[in-house]
């Protein structure tokens, strides 16, 4: 029997039996520790490349178990599927089995993706994926396709952003386990929706983490800002690559995951001929042919690499689409006047404006901030290679105190924002509480039990806010209050200016998924007009669609003089109505389109005008 034709892990198979694959090349002998209902140890026999294994009947589903390494070390299964008793305690066996009613969904065109980001321990008061499923419909209404998940690999303790998770197979307990994941996929795709995942393959978290005694899953060569690189392109590496291969296709067939976020994937280094990143996309897209439903890998790449997306044959990765943080920071510079850190390179019109064209700001051009030139041409790139959003997880929570956009600007800028992204061509992700401008920070937070450890994490929190200028005054992220002060106010929603901006959000959602110009437009179908200094125009057309947006970042009211296609221009939404609690409207009911027109908008606001029928094609 080769090791390549069994499942990692504890399986539990049709005959009653359940199978145990671990690998584990530099021990001499390995023993199945099992320890309830009835304690046995069974010593496991050695197969090809490494690998232990051994069927044993009679194995019900909740059996506990660990491997002793060379009659020494007992320690936690590496593809552990479950851990009830902690990231030190034994794995438990686990059945694939549920009720699944989700046959007919096929997944959804990456096009008509809107991505809402949530942490879910912090996303309810309850923090579980059941308490997630209750709050569906609110989401759907918005107008939200699909709910991304920040990592939910069993993590040290009950509070973590995930991105210290030990064990990739196993489902945080604390958040419901496998189960409750299964269920929240499920109610999902009932109600028409998909399922993200943010996944970790550049380092794993340091408390518990025992891959070490294992094996060589990790390397000196290479380091990551966050610990030990994975060892993807050395001795041994083909064993590691498989471990995280079959945990990236495990996630899609097993919790019927429709996409899966890598995170920080410019912090895996791999040398090899043919990259790890690149034969786990060649898997996804045939397992997605195997499942007959759409699944996509998109991908974290701080480097602006157009590669990432681009088709194999053309070199590329094929990844289907990629995070654009440079649409974030062109944004964010311009509305806070914030120039710290990378802030630093972006805070002019012209940066939003090429974020809006082209996609990266940063296509090869010297980064003042980075002291070398950054990024490549994506001018071979469409727009649903790019995901866009004014917030997430990292630009919130990396920022000292968590603080939000809506602490940081007015409540005209708020809506701009919204407008800047949600009226892109490019796929949108919005942060959870985003839509009505949640006023809870969202702080860094970690229950980790080794005290040094938790000393190094408070250390470089503070070392890491220096260069950004921003006082030394951190929460402590150790402290149950950073993680409680990080849930959401769900009551907001229904009050005040709050309310406002939830119906805001979800008109031009709305409006967005009735426009082809606005969610299909192709590059070459646009035309960006920078007409003063904070002020620009974008005109886009698909089909016989046409929209043009008037976008005004400045703190006074300004006149723009532009031109559009001919025909009758009907005003869809001005974002300074009083219907909006605005100050007003001054733009036009109806524009006649001309060579040239002139328009006045109040301060930071925009007005969507939409061609009638009859005019242009």
């Amino acid at each position: 029997m080769l090791a390549s034709e069994l499942r990692l892990g504890a399986n539990l198979l049709s005959d009653g039996s359940c199978s145990f694959l671990v690998w584990s090349p530099h021990s001499k002998a390995v023993t199945l520790d099992i320890h309830s209902p009835a304690p046995a140890q069974i010593e496991m026999s050695a197969l090809d490349k490494g690998y232990f294994h051994c069927n044993v009947p009679g194995i019900a589903p909740g059996s506990l178990y660990s491997y002793i390494l060379n009659k020494e070390k007992n320690r936690p299964d590496p593809a552990s599927k479950s851990q009830p008793q902690g990231v030190h305690g034994p794995s438990q066996v686990c059945s694939d089995s549920f009720a699944w009613s989700d046959s007919a969904w096929q997944g959804l065109p990456l096009r008509e993706n809107v991505f809402y980001e949530l942490h879910v321990g912090t996303f309810t008061p309850e923090g579980t994926f059941d308490a997630i499923v209750l709050r569906l419909a609110d989401l759907k209404s918005l107008g939200v396709t699909t709910i991304e998940l920040m990592p939910v690999a069993q993590f040290p303790g009950e509070r973590n952003w995930g991105y210290d998770g030990v064990y990739p197979f196993a489902v945080q307990n604390s958040y419901g386990g496998r189960e409750g994941l299964k269920r929240l996929v499920n109610a999902c795709h009932q109600a028409g929706m998909a399922v993200a995942l943010d996944v970790v393959y550049n380092h794993l978290g340091p408390e518990g983490n025992y891959l070490n005694d294992f094996g060589p899953y990790f390397t000196d060569i290479y380091k990551t800002p966050w610990g030990q690189a994975v060892n993807l392109d050395r001795a041994y590496s083909d064993e590691v690559r498989r471990f995280f291969i079959e945990n990236a296709l495990y996630w899609f067939y097993e919790f019927h995951i429709d996409t899966l976020r890598l995170d920080a994937i410019h912090a895996i280094v791999d040398l090899s001929a043919k990259r790890f990143l690149e034969e786990l996309a060649e898997r996804v897209d045939a397992l997605s042919l195997q499942l007959k439903r759409k699944i996509y890998l998109v991908a974290e790449n701080d480097r602006n690499d157009a590669r990432v997306v681009l088709a194999r044959q053309f070199g590329g990765l094929s990844f289907a689409s990629q995070w654009n943080d440079d649409f974030h920071h062109s944004v964010h510079a311009l509305l806070t006047g914030e120039r710290q850190g990378y802030y630093g390179d972006f805070g002019s019109i012209h940066d939003v404006a090429t974020a809006c064209r082209e996609g990266f700001v940063y296509s090869g051009q010297y980064s003042q901030f980075r002291r070398r030139h950054q990024g490549n041409s994506c001018k071979e790139t469409s727009p649903q290679h790019f995901i866009v959003f004014i917030q997430n997880h990292d630009q919130v929570g990396n920022r000292a105190k968590g603080e939000r956009l809506s602490q940081l600007v007015c409540f005209e800028s708020l809506k701009l924002a919204a407008g800047i992204m949600l009226l892109s061509p490019f796929v949108p992700l919005l942060f959870m509480g985003e839509e009505y401008g949640e006023t809870a920070p969202f702080q860094y937070f970690v229950s980790h039990g080794d005290e040094e450890l938790v000393e190094n994490v408070r250390r470089g929190r503070c070392n890491e806010f220096e260069k950004f200028e921003w006082q030394p005054d951190v929460p402590d992220p150790q402290s149950p209050e950073s993680f409680l002060l990080s849930k959401l106010h769900w009551e907001l929603r229904e009050q005040g200016y709050h309310q406002k901006l939830k119906f805001f959000y979800a008109s031009l959602l709305k409006i967005r998924k009735i426009s082809p110009s606005l969610c299909l437009a192709a590059k070459e179908e646009s035309r960006i007009l920078v007409s003063e200094p904070g002020a620009f125009v974008v005109e886009r057309w698909h089909e016989r669609d046409r929209t043009a947006v008037f976008f005004n970042f400045q703190d006074s009211a300004v006149s723009l003089s532009s031109s559009l296609a001919p025909g009758a221009w009907k005003k869809e939404l001005e974002s300074s109505s009083d219907k909006w609690n605005g100050p007003g409207e001054l733009a036009p009911a109806l524009l006649q389109g001309s060579s040239r027109l002139n328009l006045k908008l109040q301060r930071r606001s925009f007005v969507l005008f939409r061609l009638g029928e009859g005019g242009a094609a």
